[in-house]
């Protein structure tokens, strides 16, 4: 049985996961996650995927940002000793941060897809969404865990791209919709049809 590996994000209604923090992440219409009223329910998702996540994986941007904030944050403890796995062909070893858990360095494609057929249990993406959209694409993502936020956001990054892939066919596992707008989708991908 192959290792299920699931990206988690927040999102706008228009496919958009760009800075969602704030503009310092990059586009001039960020932080609408902090602009949305905060019901704590509709956060209810990074609890439950918590108790499921058996180690991270990164695109080398987002373990460069995450790195420096998360292993001395109280709010991500429980990241800290989870393996965790970055996906660059530039990130030098001595790059890895020390006190965050034990961290490899994958360097193809098909270095995550060989990971995906080890033992364990899921392994989420965080952010790192050229990662997802690349892995998407190449048919590795199971599913997709999404925060969908009341927001149209053009121009920004998204994980589905732009077009070329291949159609992929999902199926909804979970939704629940919140009194702040925010909607929960849970999506598993379909096989590819052979």
């Amino acid at each position: 049985m192959t290792r299920e590996l699931v990206y988690t994000g927040f999102i706008t209604l228009d496919g958009v996961v760009d800075s969602p923090g704030g503009t310092a992440e990059g586009h001039p219409g960020g932080g609408w996650v902090f602009d949305t009223d905060f019901v704590p329910e509709a956060f209810a998702l990074k609890g439950e995927e918590l108790a499921e996540t058996s180690a991270l994986l990164f695109g080398r941007r987002s373990y460069e940002a995450f790195s420096a904030f998360w292993p001395g944050s109280e709010d991500h403890a429980d990241y800290r000793d989870l393996p965790k796995y970055v996906a660059s062909s530039t990130l030098s070893e001595d790059a890895i941060v020390d006190n965050w858990g034990p961290t490899t360095i994958l360097r193809s494609t098909q270095d995550i897809a060989d990971l995906k057929q080890t033992e364990g249990g899921a392994i989420f993406i965080h952010g790192s969404a050229d990662l997802a959209l690349h892995l998407g694409e190449a048919g590795l993502i199971d599913r997709y865990n999404l925060l969908m936020f009341p927001y149209l956001l053009p121009g920004g990054k998204t994980i589905f791209g732009a077009g070329g892939a291949d159609r992929r066919a999902l199926s909804l596992r979970e939704s629940e919709s919140y009194s702040n707008g925010v909607l929960k989708l849970v999506y598993d991908v379909k096989p590819a049809r052979g």
